[in-house]
């Protein structure tokens, strides 16, 4: 497993934006798919964005447009960049990696996932 931390959530009014920081404690490429997921109180944990080494993304339907997943792999930081920030996007938001190294598609599914933070909080009101 690889030891994740977030950083960079808030509170932010509707159509703001945020951008949400996850440090890694291994170089970054060694996860093939890393990605953000979140939850709500009361409701599964929901993936949001996915991307793998080769930097190929995977966004749900209900973000597409408005986040962008992207990685720095010289400083081992995965990023979501949130744009257009609405009240259903408040939650809790997670860092997620699957440190299999091997090549394979990368999906918004949380049981693909064995590493993660602690999460940050993201307040659109």
């Amino acid at each position: 497993h690889v030891q994740l931390v977030e950083s960079g959530g808030g509170s932010v009014q509707p159509g703001g934006s945020l951008t949400l920081s996850c440090t890694t404690s291994r170089y970054i490429d060694a996860n093939y798919c890393m990605g953000w997921f979140r939850q709500v109180p009361g409701k599964e944990r929901e993936g949001v964005a996915v991307i793998n080494r080769r930097g190929t993304t995977r966004y749900a339907d209900s973000v597409k447009g408005g986040f962008t997943i992207s990685k720095d792999s010289a400083k081992n930081t995965l990023y979501l960049q949130m744009d257009d920030l609405k009240p259903e996007d408040t939650a809790m938001y997670y860092c997620a990696a699957d440190s299999s190294p091997l090549a394979r598609r990368c999906r918004l599914v949380r049981d693909d996932y064995n590493s993660w933070g602690q999460g940050t909080q993201v307040t659109v009101s």
